[in-house]
């Protein structure tokens, strides 16, 4: 039944997606971060959705009359560098076969950013993209967070089979980067029942990243917690939150968790981290070696072991280039929030904006500190969050211009506040 569920879902989709290619964009989102066909169990599973929905938004795109142009930033200059630096490494790789197979993929996922970054020219695209990336992953976030509370935390949290967030490290990065989001909808939600759901859903997903016993993911968490407090406009709301959590945590989390949380400061008698240094000791050495770095899945061929960090895998995959690329993709990314929220608090009626700038900064602190123990580097979340702020950045500027002033609309009275062009 899920697997006719979702066929169905992505079929009856197409038509639409043909007459406004946008859709393709939160479609392509929805499959490539919540992966609904891993949930399926029959022919779903093996089905090209994603395949299916690229090819007809690019034909939508050709007989649309909707203007087309990328927001040229230096975001994107940076990006097209990195992957064009990504396929150097990958044409003189250690291991050809797996690189290439990798490259496959990371530049489909590159296809897809660089549509939405095309496509998302609006406040009312901007909040149904957001949308589409807190309920994706935010389902798994509230079903994690229940299964936690009702197995005391003794069984972990894993996300899809399959994809990018399959593995309990995984998933749990991936659910400390989506509840910035969902609190951004929450403040900008007006139906006040819909605004406590996503208050709720906020809880829940941060205790199924606790369910995940992620070490790398709690230390996140923490990082991202104080970033929310500064970040917030309401700095009760934050502090209710980590108070409320604190006093909960020893009812949620086994004595299991408490221990290996523990480890954290023991880590010489831990394995699992000292084979993680080791494997970073490898990637240094790799990248002193080869400029381009030994292209993709090189630590996993030569070392037997995952990178286990963001940093470390790009460097032993594309050299101390490759490095210094996405270390700049990070800063710019966060320099554009900056400059957003700076921007916002000069106009009130953009403050919508600046405090999504502000919640993309959370997300990231969270990415940023717990990618430094997860191999995560080309999941298309953060590239998501990179083009969110472009388009954001972008969309501000043109609302200030006479001729395409923004005014305020509720969407069926419980949506985020939409913009329509007048």
């Amino acid at each position: 039944m899920r697997d006719v569920i979702i066929t169905m879902i992505v079929i009856g989709a197409l038509p639409f997606i043909l007459m406004r290619p946008f859709l393709g964009v939160l479609m392509w989102t929805w499959l490539g971060l919540m992966n609904p066909h891993r949930l399926a169990w029959g022919f779903a599973m093996h089905l090209p959705f994603a395949f299916m929905v690229f090819a007809v938004t690019l034909l939508g795109m050709l007989f649309s009359r909707t203007p087309r142009q990328w927001p040229l930033r230096i975001e994107l200059v940076v990006l097209v560098l990195f992957l064009g630096w990504m396929l150097v490494s990958t044409s003189l790789a250690l291991f050809p076969d797996a690189a290439w197979f990798e490259w496959s993929k990371i530049w489909r996922i590159q296809c897809g950013i660089f549509i939405t970054l095309m496509l998302t020219r609006e406040r009312q695209q901007i909040h149904w993209l957001v949308w589409t990336i807190a309920v994706s992953l935010g389902f798994y976030g509230v079903k994690g967070g229940l299964w936690t509370v009702l197995h005391g935390g003794v069984n972990r949290v894993y996300g899809p089979a399959g994809g990018f967030i399959g593995g309990n490290n995984e998933i749990g990065l991936a659910l400390l980067m989506t509840a910035p989001l969902i609190w951004f909808l929450a403040l900008h939600t007006a139906h006040p029942r819909v605004r406590q759901g996503l208050y709720v859903a906020v809880g829940l997903t941060l205790i199924a990243v606790v369910g995940t016993h992620s070490r790398g993911a709690f230390l996140g968490m923490v990082v991202m917690g104080l970033m929310l407090f500064v970040k917030a406009r309401h700095k009760w709301l934050p502090a209710l939150l980590a108070m409320s959590f604190a006093v909960l945590l020893p009812v949620i989390a086994p004595q299991s968790w408490f221990d290996r949380m523990h480890t954290i400061g023991a880590y010489q008698q831990d394995n699992s981290a000292m084979g993680r240094i080791g494997a970073w000791q490898k990637a240094v050495e790799i990248a002193g070696e080869r400029l381009t770095g030994g292209g993709f899945e090189v630590l996993i061929h030569s070392y037997q072991r995952d990178a286990h960090s963001i940093y470390f895998e790009v460097l032993a995959e594309h050299g101390y280039v490759g490095l210094l690329l996405f270390l700049g993709l990070l800063v710019l990314a966060w320099r554009r929030a900056r400059i957003i929220r700076a921007r916002a608090a000069r106009h009130p009626d953009q403050q919508w904006a600046g405090d999504l700038a502000a919640m993309v900064q959370v997300s990231l602190a969270g990415y940023m500190t717990a990618g430094a123990f997860l191999g995560l580097a080309y999941f298309d979340f953060f590239y998501l969050l990179l083009a969110l702020l472009v388009c954001l950045d972008a969309e501000m500027l043109r609302a200030r211009q006479p001729s395409q002033r923004a005014t305020p609309v509720a969407l069926g009275g419980w949506m985020p506040l939409a913009a329509k062009r007048v």
